[in-house]
């Protein structure tokens, strides 16, 4: 069995294990990247946030062309669309960043080996490709970021032509007819958007009260509506107790939660978006000596340590939100601990979340009801997004933002907004709220008319009682 040794192995290309790759071998360490796929990027450049947001946009064009031009004062006659072209655009895009990984890794001096690695002891990476011997890396530091994949609905397989994940979904030959899916999270809301796009009737089922969930409830509100607009069928509260494929559809039996009815709903294609699972399977790290959860997820410090010695693990297999820019911000911090610097900890509540429907919603901080459960006497700021000019511009008027602050000092807490270019804006959010920013310090920042921004500073007006313009 062939061995050799590094300074510190990543296992896993995705946005948490390239970007500690690269960082650490920027600070000097010898780095092996190990990763299982033929492309580098992981879930969210593969199959994940690249290729859906791809597909997003190419359905707001359409609707542009189909529909919202005339507003603009355009004629597009005949508009149509070629799916086949669309999702040859999506492959392009996930192609180039794909690329760019590999042009990233190799600047950083950032070796790639290719196969599937385990941990086999104290330092001791074992790489397995088929057909090949094993080869062992010998590292002191360890960074496991293997990543998380569709979860499963128990007795319901997924057979990718009916019952489909995500992935399923993603690389579909045609638009399905008609769609059910199962969970109204962010990627439940954001390929029931496209499907209706494109012309299918869709079904979004949730087992909560709410869509989106995990958002502010009156952001979760204002989806729901712009959902039901565009004509999906939402059911909250209920609960799939059957599934079954028969033919040429999927059929589904529905509880009503609160009722304890039943009812069925049939459709050509069914997505299960019921949530992710840890990738941790097999990967030896219990035996190594971290602390894994029955679900998979892996306990860590707040450095990213794990309770193997020098081993740390990020991303979608930590108890942290499963979002892209946690991974890359949880690979800094381990990287740079495994190097021997200094680092700062990362506050997850100050993660921003994005949901790239339309409307748009963003946010990031606490929520309204977060922060009374937290204990926190809170004032609110409110502004409609139909009374800035620049929306007015945009023909897009729906939606809001909401400043969530603490009553007493003024100390901000939360923002979240929903409608165009919601995900861009809340960056600005996201790095005041990392400053530790009160409402009046940061509402006699100037912000640029016309533009959207200005929601969110009448927002911080509207929490002041100093609104011009509410």
């Amino acid at each position: 069995m062939n061995e050799r040794s590094c300074d510190l192995v990543v296992i896993g290309a995705g946005p948490g294990g390239y970007v500690a790759a690269a960082h650490g071998a920027r600070l000097g360490l010898r780095t092996v990247l190990v990763e299982k796929d033929e492309r580098l990027g992981g879930t969210c450049l593969l199959r994940g946030c690249i290729p859906t947001k791809a597909l997003l946009q190419s359905a707001r064009t359409w609707e542009l062309c189909r529909k919202g031009a005339r507003t603009f004062g355009v004629e597009v006659p005949a508009a149509t669309f070629d799916w086949a072209k669309i999702q040859k655009r999506r492959e392009a895009v996930v192609r180039k960043g794909a690329l760019g990984v590999g042009v990233l890794l190799d600047g950083a001096g950032v070796e790639v080996v290719r196969g599937r690695g385990r941990l086999d002891g104290p330092g001791r990476v074992v790489v397995e490709r088929p057909g090949e011997p094993p080869e062992v890396l010998l590292a002191p530091k360890i960074i496991v970021a293997t990543g998380s994949a569709a979860s499963a609905v128990p007795g319901v397989q997924p057979d990718g032509e009916r019952i489909l994940t995500s992935d399923h979904l993603l690389g579909i030959p045609a638009v399905p007819p008609s769609l059910i899916v199962l969970g109204a999270g962010a990627v439940g809301v954001e390929f029931a958007d496209i499907v209706a796009a494109f012309g299918g009737e869709v079904t979004l089922v949730e087992m909560l009260p709410r869509v989106l969930p995990l958002e502010d409830a009156d952001c979760s509100r204002e989806i729901e509506q712009a959902l039901i607009r565009r004509k999906i069928d939402v059911l909250c509260g209920h609960r799939a107790v059957k599934i079954e494929r028969a033919g040429d559809e999927v059929r589904v039996d529905l509880k009503n939660l609160a009722t304890g009815e039943t009812s069925t709903r049939s459709a050509s294609h069914l997505l299960l978006a019921v949530g992710r699972r840890p990738v941790t399977e097999g990967l030896g790290l219990a035996e190594a000596g971290a602390v894994v959860d029955k679900r998979g997820f892996v306990q860590t410090d707040a450095y990213q340590q794990t309770a193997a010695p020098g081993v740390y693990a990020i991303g979608d297999i930590t108890l942290a939100p499963q979002l892209a820019h946690t991974a890359s911000a949880q690979a800094l911090v381990a990287a740079g601990h495994a190097a021997g610097r200094e680092v700062t900890p990362i506050d997850l509540d100050l993660i921003p979340s994005c949901t790239y429907c339309s409307p748009e919603v963003a946010s990031v901080g606490l929520t309204e009801e977060e922060a009374v459960a937290r204990g926190h006497q809170v004032r609110l700021g409110r502004f409609p997004m139909s009374a800035l000019g620049k929306a007015s511009i945009l023909n897009e008027l729906h939606g809001f933002v909401k400043v969530v602050a603490e009553e007493s000092g003024g100390r901000v807490l939360g923002v979240h907004m929903v409608g165009p270019h919601a995900t861009d804006l809340i960056a600005a959010a996201a790095t005041a709220l990392g400053f530790g920013g009160d409402l009046a310090t940061w509402s006699r920042v100037v912000h640029p008319h016309p533009t959207l921004s200005e929601g969110l500073m009448e927002a911080l007006h509207d929490a002041l009682g100093t609104s011009s313009h509410r």
